[in-house]
């Protein structure tokens, strides 16, 4: 599964959320019908909130799915308005889930030396004499350039800048990734 955005704050009473957009494609992936799995963080409750009016007692459950009932554009990031989420208290409930998608139904960028961050993950990671250094843990989208989590053969993790001076070969059918790191770069 690929996060693509993350429910924020409720956006007045009528259960509209802001969404921060995780994507490239913010365009293909937020249209109105469109259905995300959720994911709640570890770090939050699940239950928060009344569902209903109705029944003050019954907490809120994240369901599995959301449906993208209508959305508008805000500065950057989304104001949505999901199906059966008419109410701030049940918006409120929704905050900090994770939007996400099935990494299946992510067609391969065009650009063939565009990647998905899914199409990265346990690819094996050597230098240019083909030693092995571990693999791909993740890839962190850092301001000045997205980062490779290297999760080291010998054990600990380290941040690789993924560009081409330091990572020259990408190579998907032999699953791995080339780099030509700078001295004591694994060492940070």
């Amino acid at each position: 599964m690929l996060v693509i955005g993350q429910i924020g704050k409720p956006h007045g009473i009528r259960g509209e959320v802001l969404v921060t957009v995780r994507t490239d494609e913010p365009e293909a992936r937020f249209v109105a019908g469109a259905v995300f799995a959720t994911e709640v963080p570890r770090d939050r409750r699940v239950n928060t909130g009344p569902a209903t009016a109705a029944a003050p007692d019954v907490a809120y459950q994240v369901p599995e799915k959301l449906t993208l009932e209508s959305l508008r554009w805000h500065q950057g990031r989304v104001i949505a308005q999901f199906e059966g989420v008419h109410n701030r208290n049940v918006a409120e409930a929704l905050r900090g889930v994770l939007l996400q998608v099935d990494s299946a139904d992510v067609a391969p960028p065009d650009d063939p030396d565009e990647f998905n961050d899914h199409q990265l993950i346990g690819l094996s990671v050597v230098d240019l004499d083909g030693a092995e250094l571990g693999t791909v843990d993740r890839i962190d989208h850092a301001p000045a350039s997205d980062l490779i989590v290297l999760r080291k053969a010998a054990g600990g993790t380290a941040l690789i800048p993924f560009v081409s001076s330091i990572v020259p070969t990408v190579d998907l059918a032999a699953g791995r990734v080339v780099v030509d790191l700078p001295e004591g770069l694994l060492d940070l």
